[in-house]
């Protein structure tokens, strides 16, 4: 499969931390509205099944609290929201207003697998209170643990001409 390069094309400069962490705010608010309609969602596929009534009793005594179906179904929506913005235009919604880009070292898109790693050990970054993201700031090359472990890159792009 051939790489998909990325518009626009050059030497661009790595991201430091403060313009990571204010995209990803931007990107958090955008997830938590994607996990609330997709839980509200589930909530009604689920009511319809089993009924208001029988739904009510569940969500009242706690019994709900925890699915392992609904935690499931939220981290394929996640992944799959920002596998789909890095691995198409590099950019994540917050990441374009931010004037950032997830890339290969060549300038092309990430793949699929590169997105499934820089997901999961970027979890494993915050689970370590944030030290992942923290790393950026000894690595030479602003790299954080994801950055790294997925061999692609985080560069400021230039704002488009108009």
């Amino acid at each position: 499969m051939s790489k998909q390069p990325l518009s626009p094309q050059g030497d661009f400069p790595a991201v430091g931390l403060g313009r990571r962490l204010a995209a990803m705010f931007y990107d958090f608010l955008l997830c938590t509205a994607l996990l609330i309609v997709t839980t509200f969602i589930y909530k009604l596929i689920m009511m319809s099944f089993i009924g208001e009534a029988k739904m009510r009793a569940l969500s009242e005594s706690g019994a709900l609290d925890g699915d392992p179906l609904l935690s499931t179904i939220l981290f394929f929506v996640l992944f799959g929201f920002f596998a789909k913005f890095w691995t198409h235009s590099g950019q994540t919604l917050g990441m374009q207003v931010w004037g950032i880009r997830v890339q290969n070292a060549d300038g092309t898109a990430i793949s699929l697998w590169q997105a499934l790693l820089r997901f999961i050990v970027s979890i494993g970054s915050w689970l370590c209170l944030g030290l992942g993201f923290v790393w950026s700031i000894f690595d030479k090359h602003n790299r954080t643990w994801h950055d790294m472990y997925s061999s692609s890159q985080l560069v400021r792009i230039p704002k488009p001409k108009k």
